[in-house]
């Protein structure tokens, strides 16, 4: 997490920079009565279509990261907190990858890939992930010839990243708490 002004990491002043440029945006004053209404995003709103899991299944999602992955339920109950915390990236690069792994065609691997590097990978990209330089550098190198596995040695490490520090998070959260009970 943020600590420290002298030690924050590059993507925590950024993400510091868009919280504080979206308050700014909340707090001026609205020119008229429609620049009060706040659009709504239907898509990433939606609840997951699906049914409540059991709570045997939703206790395990405590020690799996990849069980509550896979559960669409949880996918769209994890995804909803991390938004809250502003820190839906990491689970959104994972999301990408996974989409780019299905993608047969050569052409819009590289396009995909592509996206994925300037969204999420790049120096300053929107939703800079926090990944070491070494693994950066393979997967700047995988990108040369882009394949399903470019990505994997970075989405490996976002996912320990979310499963040591995001999930347990999610656990002790109010989303998770009331969900089991």
């Amino acid at each position: 997490m943020c600590k420290g002004l002298a030690a924050l990491p590059h993507s925590c002043l950024e993400r510091a920079k868009e919280i504080k440029i979206k308050l700014g945006i909340l707090l001026q004053k609205p020119e008229s009565a429609g620049d009060l209404v706040i659009p709504y995003n239907e898509k990433a709103e939606k609840p997951a279509k699906t049914q409540k899991p059991s709570l045997d299944k939703a206790l395990q999602w405590r020690d799996s990261l990849d069980k509550l992955l896979q559960n669409n339920y949880g996918l769209a109950s994890f995804k909803s907190f991390l938004k809250s915390e502003f820190s839906e990236e990491n689970l959104e690069f994972w999301m990408a990858c996974e989409d780019y792994k299905k993608i047969k065609s050569p052409v819009k691997m590289a396009e995909k890939a592509k996206k994925i590097y300037e969204e999420f990978i790049q120096a300053e990209a929107p939703k800079e992930v926090n990944i070491d330089h070494f693994t950066k550098d393979i997967t700047v190198k995988n990108l040369e010839e882009p394949s399903p596995s470019s990505f994997d040695v970075a989405q490996k490490r976002i996912h320990a990243l979310m499963e040591k520090d995001s999930l347990p998070r999610f656990v002790r959260s109010g989303f998770y708490q009331e969900f089991i009970k």
